[in-house]
């Protein structure tokens, strides 16, 4: 695996699971990161991480992220968190931004709770399951999430598509998107075609 991360990003990917962990922050890294792992490789100049925390613990966090070479990337980033619920960090050393999205819907902390170790370059890093992924790539549907989807798709042919196809139904009509479920059939239906 980790001759799919390039040695920056290990490097503040060791230092984002290492102050996480000291931390002990409920987290998981997601994104690109996650979607070269677990799928289709692919370059990716960031890292994104997903955290379970109250908001009356984020000040504590930020505090404890410099001795990893972590440090905010914005002036006042917990005012940016509060309105946006992502905290805007950077490793240092590297220069990889590090965004840390804390989680709050129910979704969100049963996707952490039931993450998944996977060794890259040596770390042990938490990643999502492959169905949790799928579910957030096809919330997010940027042109590379969908990439990410197929890569994802093709990776894992055993993955439950009919639970991930359920929760992207329900983000639908709870964000009244139809076309997000219907962008998901779409790409199974092209997985099928191949098949």
């Amino acid at each position: 695996m980790a001759e799919r991360v390039p040695a920056s990003l290990l490097t503040a990917l060791a230092g984002l699971v290492n102050w996480l962990n000291a931390a002990n922050v409920p987290s998981m890294v997601i994104g690109g990161v996650a979607a070269s792992v677990l799928g289709r490789p692919r370059l990716t100049q960031d890292i994104d991480a997903l955290a379970i925390l109250p908001e009356s613990d984020w000040a504590a966090a930020i505090a404890a992220a410099s001795p990893y070479g972590i440090v905010p990337r914005v002036e006042d980033p917990l005012d940016f968190a509060r309105r946006s619920r992502v905290l805007l960090m950077r490793h240092v050393d590297s220069g990889i931004d590090i965004d840390i999205t804390f989680g709050a819907l129910s979704f969100e902390r049963t996707a952490v709770d039931r993450s998944e170790m996977h060794a890259i370059g040596g770390l042990s890093v938490r990643l999502p399951r492959v169905e949790d992924l799928l579910v957030m790539k096809a919330i997010a549907r940027r042109p590379k999430d969908l990439q990410d989807i197929e890569g994802l798709l093709a990776a894992h042919p055993e993955a439950d598509v009919a639970l991930v196809r359920e929760q992207v139904r329900e983000f639908a009509t709870a964000t009244s998107m139809s076309d997000m479920l219907e962008e998901f059939d779409r790409l199974l239906a092209r997985r099928q075609a191949r098949a």
